[in-house]
């Protein structure tokens, strides 16, 4: 078990790194390749379309296919795309090698979690999706400052990095994880798309994916920006940038290792309304505080929200219906990322209209609200809501 546990753990340690990468590279990114501050988010949203499209497909077939070479297969093709991206030579290589990447990781990812309550019994489950995720949480703190650091070198050695890491991990894959073939063969026939009617055709699932998109297209938008407000406001260099994203994923891996406990404690319910009411109010205050300092200590509460907040929506998610969990962890992972595509996208055009990050703040803390809202009038805290819907 402590095997799997430390591969899922790599497994997101590694993507999570490549995903975030591009925040604090923004600045340099825009100046090599002549970017407009407009566009240049689209160099955080061509990787999640990719993950965004293809996880909707990776899904239903995954859950008629052996996990382990799914698994194996889009790590090994990860690796070789983000490889790539250390050879673009202007925005659209960038965007290309990206979007590939993005591919990639929605046929890795998602098996990740939908392996997990089918390799854990049930009382770990929760347990070791907090490890998992704090594998996420760990790439902001330690893998992008890295980054950061390898960047002020040369900008296209992290993607190198990662790519050999990522080949490293789909050893590790190999080597540990036995096949995961599925329960039910006549799965495989069904067609792709008809294994998403079960969740259209739920209210209760409608609402809660359309809280996880709101959720996460207001963390994101706030996110991708904030290595460009970073040297905006505060002058600061790539590497600067790089230790401020470590001192913020702190807050992240605390919230996934303590999410357990807390959840344990206040139940899901108000985990979830507390984790979102200090959210939105730190979002209004962030544009405001006067130093480096002060903007880090506010934004570490959010992180550490979103480390305690993110494993418990997919675990609710996935209690949705448990015979589809590879579908429905894709296809939150593919909402995930499409809210990222356009939570960026949307930043950069109201960060390039209002000249900062104020106005991308105030999206943020509405669709925190509006995300919070969603989730409460779902119905997914109601007990028996399975066989109801």
């Amino acid at each position: 078990m402590f095997k799997l546990t430390t591969l899922f753990f790599l497994i997101m340690f590694v993507i999570g790194t490549d995903t975030f990468l591009i925040s604090p590279l923004i600045p340099t990114l825009q100046s090599l390749f002549h970017i407009p501050t407009e566009y240049s988010g689209w160099m955080v949203g061509s990787y999640a379309l990719g993950y965004a499209l293809f996880a909707l497909i990776a899904g239903p077939l995954s859950d008629g296919w052996d996990r382990k070479k799914v698994m194996l297969s889009g790590m090994v093709c990860f690796s070789i795309s983000t490889m790539f991206c250390g050879l673009a030579t202007g925005f659209w290589s960038m965007f290309l090698f990206r979007f590939l990447a993005g591919v990639s990781a929605a046929f890795t990812a998602p098996q990740v979690w939908a392996s997990i309550p089918a390799l854990f019994p049930a009382q770990k489950i929760a347990k070791v999706s907090g490890i998992v995720m704090a594998g996420l949480a760990a790439s902001q703190a330690f893998g992008i400052p890295i980054g950061s650091l390898l960047a002020s070198i040369h900008w296209s050695y992290p993607f190198f990095t990662i790519g050999i890491c990522a080949l490293l991990v789909a050893l590790f894959i190999f080597y540990v994880l036995h096949e995961m073939k599925p329960n039910q063969a006549p799965q495989a026939k069904t067609p792709i798309f008809s294994r998403y009617l079960p969740l259209l055709n739920s209210r209760t699932a409608r609402r809660a994916f359309f809280a996880h998109f709101l959720f996460q297209c207001g963390f994101f938008a706030a996110f991708s920006f904030i290595g460009k407000w970073g040297a905006d406001r505060f002058h600061l260099s790539i590497d600067q940038a790089g230790y401020m994203m470590f001192f913020l994923g702190l807050g992240n891996i605390a919230g996934s290792l303590c999410g357990a406990n807390v959840i344990k404690a206040l139940n899901r319910f108000n985990t979830l309304v507390v984790g979102f009411l200090v959210s939105i109010v730190c979002f209004i205050v962030l544009p405001h505080l006067p130093s480096v300092s002060a903007f880090e200590s506010v934004y570490f509460f959010v992180f550490m929200n979103m480390g305690v907040a993110f494993p418990l929506i997919l675990g609710m998610l996935n209690s949705l219906n448990p015979a589809i969990r590879g579908t429905i962890s894709s296809l939150a992972n593919s909402i995930m990322y499409a809210a990222t595509t356009l939570g960026s996208w949307i930043a950069g055009l109201i960060y390039a209209a209002f000249n900062g990050f104020y106005a991308v703040s105030i999206f943020a803390a509405i669709c925190f609200a509006g995300s919070l809202l969603s989730f409460i009038f779902s119905g997914i805290f109601g007990k028996g809501r399975e066989n109801k819907e």
